[in-house]
């Protein structure tokens, strides 16, 4: 190492020895940093203090390896900082590396990323070297700044890829702030700096490769989910979005229930990945039930198939008919008024079962609760008998009366039961999962999203404190995107007002958590949703 044969930078206040402690303590800084961003922002403010640089700016190369992007542009003298942390925009145009299909040697930059040689210029207005330097001049021109001696060098990972370029600008001597050219030893604090950091970058973007792909692994999950169901399309992104609006609003509450709650950037990504897989359990759910539209649907709809009965019924009476009306002429009477008669039942019995049917057809496809008159009148429909080759047969057989007397929606007790056990597989799905620290209460939150502060959801039956705010918060974002929804095949889209009014009894039935219900209401976070996702129609409120 050469520590005795280079010197500091003039003017510079640390010895050798010093700047290599300095360096290690840098390194150490870089590896414990797994921001990107603020990685990238301490790369160049340390290479700077280190070099005595004026100015700094990263590039990283795409990911196609065809661009250095500008990640970040530093300059002390006219007070510039962009990208990083700063939240300030780089609108710099990429440098190509590849122009015409020809590497790009002429710009200073690319031809470090792509030589992997460090530069080092005393002036680029008046250097050998045969590079354009038409960006710097442009910018000095717009900027009245004066670019004279840069270093460039290459970020190299630990598989010896270059993934980055950093150049300082304008090293300065700390007594005289005279423009001076980057010295031996600063060349060489910045290259090991610029080693150390490629690897921490490289491990950064290692890590953040990991969560983009389980994100997009969850959200794929999410997507066939929502794609199984023709009727159930972005249901998963809008609870995501709405849970996103909730916990964005407890941040920003002064209210005494939100006060001494802040969900962290950790926490908060751990919901919106709850909320992400919250209905992965209904991957195993039958399509059948989950499309259920109708109280007969099954495979198909079945009141297709008691149509059909209903026609072979019709049949049967008119055979019957024409029978009794053969026999009674056959017998040569007085067969006016007994025909008459005959004719008029004939009549009636079509005309009932014809009633019967359309009842039968509106209580398959209703969405208004069914009465005990309604119910009794099922069973009684379906009690009647037809006969077929001396065998009678129901009406309607046990299946279909159960189906018909649903009171409310279109499933089953049993169905009922089959779609609320997604809770339970989604709890086992996203059990098995080695989410790391950061997420690891995914499960239970994304589990717990039909739970109720009484105790009576489910899958586990929570309540109290054993039933976690962030659960809550997907409950009522689910729930009222249920309510919401243009795309429920069982009932037309339901207005503003009375999704509200139904979120109302929730909470005073303790089924929803009212805090974050008087959240919802008050912070108008129901009146952001609609504007975004509800037709205008549904919107009967003033917002």
């Amino acid at each position: 190492m050469p520590n005795s044969t280079l010197k500091p930078n003039p003017g510079g206040n640390l010895n050798n020895n010093q700047y290599i402690e300095k360096l290690v303590e840098i390194g150490m800084a870089l590896s414990l940093e797994k921001d990107i961003n603020q990685l990238l922002e301490m790369v160049v403010d340390r290479a700077r203090e280190m070099a005595n640089a004026d100015a700094g700016t990263l590039y990283i190369i795409d990911k196609n390896k065809e661009y250095l992007e500008f990640k970040i542009v530093q300059n002390r003298s006219i007070k510039v900082r962009m990208g990083g942390k700063s939240g300030i925009k780089i609108t710099f145009p990429s440098v190509p590396l590849i122009i015409d299909n020809e590497q790009n040697l002429i710009n200073v930059s690319s031809y470090v990323a792509i030589t992997g040689k460090t530069v080092n210029i005393r002036d680029v207005y008046n250097t050998k070297e045969d590079f354009d330097f038409f960006g710097p001049e442009k910018y000095d021109n717009l900027s009245g700044y004066r670019t004279k001696s840069m270093l460039v060098i290459p970020l190299k990972n630990h598989k010896n890829d270059i993934i980055g370029v950093l150049q300082l600008i304008n090293a300065q001597d700390l007594k005289t702030k005279k423009i001076i050219k980057f010295s031996e030893f600063s060349e060489y604090l910045v290259k090991s700096l610029a080693s150390q950091a490629a690897v921490a970058l490289n491990n950064a973007q290692l890590i953040q490769n990991l969560k983009d792909l389980l994100s997009a692994f969850i959200k794929s999950m999410a997507v066939a989910i929502d794609e199984k169901s023709p009727y159930t399309g972005g249901h998963i992104r809008r609870v995501v979005d709405l849970s996103m609006l909730i916990v964005d609003k407890i941040n920003k509450s002064d209210n005494e229930h939100f006060r001494t709650i802040s969900f962290s950037d950790d926490e908060i990504k751990e919901l919106r990945m709850a909320a992400w897989m919250h209905d992965v359990g209904k991957i195993v759910t039958p399509e059948n039930i989950i499309n259920k539209a109708n109280k007969l649907e099954a495979i198909i709809d079945r009141i297709d198939l008691i149509e059909t009965r209903f026609q072979l019924i019709e049949s049967l009476m008119e055979i019957d008919f024409h029978q009794k009306k053969s026999e009674f002429l056959a017998q040569d009477l007085n067969t006016d008024s007994a025909l008459d008669k005959l004719k008029n039942e004939f009549k009636t019995r079509i005309k009932d079962l014809n009633q019967d049917f359309e009842f039968i057809k509106s209580c398959n496809n209703t969405s208004d609760f069914m009465l005990d008159d309604n119910i009794e009148r099922i069973k009684s429909i379906g009690a009647k008998q037809y006969t077929i080759n001396h065998q009678s047969y129901p009406y309607l057989n046990e299946d279909e009366i159960e189906n018909l007397c649903i009171r409310k929606g279109t499933l089953t007790d049993e169905e009922r039961t089959i779609i609320e056990n997604h809770a339970r597989i989604t709890q086992k799905i996203t059990g098995e999962l080695p989410f790391p620290d950061q997420l690891a209460r995914v499960s239970e939150f994304a589990a717990g999203h039909h739970e109720r502060p009484d105790g009576t959801g489910y899958p586990d039956g929570l309540s109290g404190e054993g039933l976690a705010i962030q659960s809550r918060i997907i409950a009522i974002a689910d729930i009222f995107e249920a309510l919401t929804a243009k795309d429920r095949p069982y009932r037309k889209p339901m207005n503003l007002s009375q999704a509200i009014k139904i979120l109302g009894f929730m909470k005073k039935d303790n089924h929803i958590d009212e805090n974050i219900y008087d959240l919802f209401m008050e912070m108008g976070i129901y009146r952001n949703y609609a504007k975004k996702e509800l037709d205008p129609e549904q919107i009967d409120m003033d917002l």
